[in-house]
């Protein structure tokens, strides 16, 4: 039997720059290859802050956020028949216009026509109304099956271990080798338990809170640094490492500071990966010899691309990611401002807040 769709539904919408709203809105119908989702499980990210804060490029108010998102496929386009309602699905938040040399290579990430809705782009809770409400419209190309044994609420997680992932992808990481992931949030607790699935030698969780950090050692981390408790962490870091530095280094944190140590760290003729500053205004300042004669490689990670987020959902299902421990509160949608308090004061030691839309 077919759910009713409503004609309306609650959604969370920045009407402008650092406000927010519960507003009635209208439920959008699906057209060539789009499938109408209705939220089950939608969480808070750190990117969601700097949109309400007007810092992201792209984003037009007034805007409907949410990026990492689950559901239950409802009504799908005529043109669609790879999923049917009932289907259990999660999100991945890029959706490429298919044309340009990016797109057509997989990296539909840095899609050449970003923003252009008439040329088939969309980013999910960017540049178009995201999953921070009761539905969602998304062409298919965003959505993943879920097994029948991951939930909704881990289904939310299919962007954020996908980061994650295309990170560790990006530093090609091979067995036996160290590895730094500086950051203990979601995503760099993701990459940590992706490093020791890997088959990597030693990880190390480096941040500076401990009550951030701890959670690591229950996810794959052999050693916790607290970089606020050294006097010299580069000193400090490279002794964990027989005093070489690790083969790789994992940057999620986001700021400068992080992104100076990660690539000061590692190891001559090591690789880095930055993941973390993707919004404007960071600005990097490390003496170039230490990368030319370091002969680092240091790459840039947005997003994920070429399908990872796939492969990100058979992790979370096979259990080499867990992310319930991740999960440290839940909400209804009317409670958004208090879930976005608690998420963004880290209240109660919160790392992801959990929203359902339809509770």
């Amino acid at each position: 039997m077919l759910e009713h769709i409503p004609k309306t539904m609650k959604a969370v919408v920045y009407p402008r720059p650092n406000e927010f709203e519960i507003r009635e809105v209208d439920v959008p119908i699906p057209f060539k290859t789009q499938a109408l989702v209705k939220i089950m499980s939608s969480t808070i990210c750190g990117t969601d802050l700097k949109i309400l804060a007007g810092e992201f490029p792209g984003v037009k108010f007034p805007h409907i956020p949410g990026h990492e998102w689950s559901g239950e496929v409802v009504q799908v386009a005529e043109d669609v028949d790879e999923l049917k309602p009932g289907d259990k699905v999660g999100e991945e938040p890029h959706v490429g216009c298919g044309r340009c040399r990016r797109c057509l290579e997989g990296l539909y990430n840095l899609c050449e026509n970003y923003g252009n809705i008439k040329k088939g782009h969309a980013h999910i809770g960017f540049t178009v109304n995201g999953g921070l409400a009761q539905y969602c419209c998304v062409s298919i190309k965003a959505l993943h099956k879920l097994p029948d044994n991951v939930s909704y609420d881990e289904g939310a997680f299919t962007e954020t271990v996908g980061v994650a992932l295309y990170a560790i992808e990006r530093a090609n990481l091979r067995p036996g080798e160290s590895v730094l992931v500086i950051g203990p949030g979601a995503i760099g607790l993701a990459a940590t338990q992706i490093a020791r699935a890997n088959g990597a030698s030693k990880v190390v969780l480096a941040g500076t809170r401990d009550e951030r950090l701890k959670l690591g050692l229950e996810l794959g981390a052999d050693v916790l640094f607290n970089v606020n408790k050294s006097n010299d962490p580069i000193t400090d870091l490279k002794s964990i490492f027989d005093g070489a530095g690790p083969d790789v280094v994992i940057e999620v944190a986001g700021t400068e500071s992080a992104a100076e140590l990660a690539i000061r760290s590692a190891r001559r003729g090591g690789r880095v990966v930055l993941a973390g500053s993707t919004s404007p205004g960071r600005r990097l300042s490390v003496d170039l010899s230490v990368i030319v004669r370091g002969h680092l490689d240091v790459l840039g990670s947005v997003a994920n691309p070429k399908w990872v987020c796939q492969k990100a959902v058979e992790l979370i299902a096979k259990g080499h990611v867990k992310v319930k421990p991740l999960i440290t509160h839940h909400f209804k949608l009317d409670e958004f401002g208090t879930a976005l308090k608690t998420f963004k004061e880290r209240e109660g030691g919160a790392y992801r807040v959990m929203i359902h839309p339809n509770s």
